[in-house]
């Protein structure tokens, strides 16, 4: 691309203009933004000049303390921006600043716009930081010096972002650059104080170096300078020398919770990839734990520089608890929500981090049981989530998840899976479950009958979320898992049992079964005899392929198509009433639909017609009972 230059000016042909309309309306979601990327520039300028002054004693003019000023004037509506920093040259000023009037524009322009996505890296170079600024001004103005050059090498650089720029020499006293802002009329906002004061606070108060602010001086009055910013990055201290209380302070005024949290993690990654991550995990669930909508509580910092907290991408859904922050020096500072979609930096950020969550939640749950459980009871339910969302780390969530079962006292979930393979039975061939819509059902479900007479533990699931898991987690130590209400049910495993499977069906049994097929019609896929029951007359079963019963339920409840197959009515050709109902010449069709019905109650369902099933009650017991007079019953 080439430059028009008349009178000195650097006029910008139509491509540049379009390239810095985008950037100016569409690459920020923020205009604020503005003030951390010109901070970020003064930084970074400060720590050039500390490095390169080590090697080169010409560029260290005065012994000096290193600082950024802002100051803000509502009379002249402008912002300064001030760094005692490196500065800049003369060719400096055309790289750095004018870059974006270079070559390379078009094909920056096209990522921007999103027609190159694998370009996204572009973000951050090019100038761009700096030219945010236009967003909230009409005009740009540079003053900058480079640190060793004489006072008359300084450089006067000023744009309106829209025709081109100017650049001439100019006499600067001290070494470093100053940013002058003269703000549109639609961003007077930003001549308040209070809201730059709350932006430096809110973006760049972890910078290292002191950020001071103040109103401009007047005739009347000078302007005390305030420090503006805390200066201090606890993640990048090393953990010896941070004490409890200050880890404690920082999550209180991170997360603005007054408890402690029940969980820290700080750790350090060198190498190829550069980060700090520091994360806590609550003492007690937020109340807005289960709203899909909630921005997530882990920060992401791009060297010590704010850029965002909706950062999903950070850690996956199920993991949505944890607060903290996350701070990469591997990011451009111009990171975008879309950049972090495509980033692959971003995702071994994401690996790494949730692999060290999961084996300090290990570690934890090793080393202080009491205190995991606490964990287990208020994220359990979330942490679930990770069974079904993250494949990579399945097996060591796996590892981490707690069941109620039938050895264990009451609903809560205190089991792990391989303590329940540490006591399984001798030739158990895999790990047996139940899903609910509670733990109640779950426990007094028919199809433990069988399971307590021998003394078998079955897992008792009776959250919603449970479905998923064992949908998705097939099997554990190389036991598979088998839901006791599906399919057949074998327990040949067992000497006793196998005996008593191998029993032949009499043929008034098998008469009873056809007459009960005959009357459900479509009700029940199948009817059959069954050894899983020894109290209940009969219990409904699931196909082995198809969706459970509960699941079945839970899709219909939410307004979701469910892939609805009649169930399996197994009977229990040992219980009275089906001894009585085998003796039966008459019509079973109302015994039919009774034992289905009082099957499908037994497991928590809701019937569709219970008026149908209370008639059917009341004439069976009028029958019963020899009177013609009607029996009322309430289901």
């Amino acid at each position: 691309m080439t430059e028009d230059q008349v009178n000195d000016k650097i006029y910008f042909q139509a491509e540049v203009q379009q390239l810095l309309n985008l950037v100016i309306h569409s690459l920020y979601s923020e205009r604020e933004v503005f003030l951390r990327e010109l901070i970020s520039n003064a930084s970074d300028a400060c720590g050039r000049h500390n490095f390169e002054s080590l090697t080169d004693s010409n560029l260290r003019e005065q012994e000096q303390d290193y600082s950024i000023e802002v100051e803000v004037s509502k009379r002249h509506k402008t912002i300064k921006i001030r760094d005692n920093g490196v500065g800049m040259t003369n060719d400096e000023v055309v790289e750095n600043i004018g870059t974006i009037a270079r070559s390379g524009t078009k094909k920056f322009m096209e990522a921007l716009s999103g027609d190159q996505t694998d370009d996204s890296n572009l973000i951050g170079q090019f100038g761009v930081g700096f030219y945010s600024a236009f967003m909230i001004a009409e005009n740009v103005e540079i003053h900058t010096r480079k640190a060793g050059q004489p006072k008359e090498n300084g450089v006067y650089w000023k744009s309106d972002g829209v025709s081109g720029y100017s650049i001439e020499a100019e006499s600067i006293e001290h070494h470093g650059t100053e940013v002058i802002l003269t703000l549109r009329k639609d961003a007077k906002e930003f001549l308040d104080v209070d809201k730059i004061r709350g932006i430096i606070k809110k973006y760049s108060d972890h910078v290292s170096l002191p950020i001071r602010l103040r109103k401009a001086p007047t005739a009347k009055k000078e302007e005390e300078w305030e420090l503006a910013n805390s200066g201090s990055a606890l993640w990048t201290r090393a953990r010896k020398d941070i004490s409890d209380e200050e880890y404690d302070n920082f999550y209180k005024t991170l997360s603005y919770d007054s408890e402690t949290p029940l969980l820290r993690l700080h750790n350090r990654v060198e190498g190829r990839l550069e980060y700090s991550a520091l994360l806590f995990i609550p003492a007690h669930a937020p109340y807005d734990l289960w709203d899909v909508d909630r921005r997530r509580g882990v920060k992401l910092y791009v060297r010590r520089v704010y850029i965002m907290d909706d950062t999903e991408n950070l850690l996956p859904a199920y993991l949505r608890f944890v607060r903290g922050i996350i701070d990469s020096d591997d990011l451009p500072l111009n990171v975008s929500r879309e950049f972090l979609q495509k980033n692959k930096q971003i995702e071994r950020i994401q690996s790494g981090v949730v692999k060290r969550l999961l084996n300090e939640l290990k570690r934890l749950a090793g080393k202080d049981s009491e205190k995991y459980q606490q964990f287990w009871e208020q994220f359990g339910k979330v942490f679930k989530e990770g069974v079904t969302e993250d494949a990579d780390n399945r097996k060591r969530i796996a590892e981490l998840l707690r069941f109620s079962t039938t050895q264990t006292e009451g609903s809560d979930q205190t089991a792990s899976l391989q303590e329940y393979v540490d006591r399984m039975k001798e030739n158990q061939d895999a790990i047996y479950y139940i899903t609910a819509d509670s733990h109640a059902s779950a426990e007094g479900s028919p199809h433990l009958e069988i399971f307590r007479k021998h003394d078998i533990e079955v897992l008792l699931l009776g959250d919603p979320i449970d479905e998923w898991v064992v949908m998705h987690l097939t099997e554990f130590a190389e036991k598979p898992l088998k839901s006791i209400a599906k399919g057949d049910l074998s327990l040949d495993w067992l000497d006793e049992e196998k005996e008593s499977e191998e029993e032949t069906t009499s043929p008034k049994v098998e008469s009873l079964v056809e007459k009960l097929k005959s009357a459900l019609g479509e009700r029940a896929s199948d009817v059959r005899t069954t050894t899983r029951l020894t109290d209940s007359p009969a219990c409904l079963v699931a196909n082995e392929f198809a969706p459970s019963r509960n699941l079945t339920r839970i899709l219909k409840a939410t307004g979701q198509n469910a892939f609805d197959m009649s169930p399996i009515l197994e009977i229990n050709p040992e219980h009275p009433l089906i001894k009585n109902l085998v003796e039966k010449e008459n019509d079973l069709d109302d015994w039919a639909h009774v034992l289905f019905d009082q099957a499908a109650l037994s497991e928590g369902a809701m019937l569709e017609k219970p008026s149908d099933y209370v008639r059917r009650v009341n004439a069976l017991l009028t029958d019963s009972i020899g009177d013609e007079s009607s029996i009322i019953i309430t289901p």
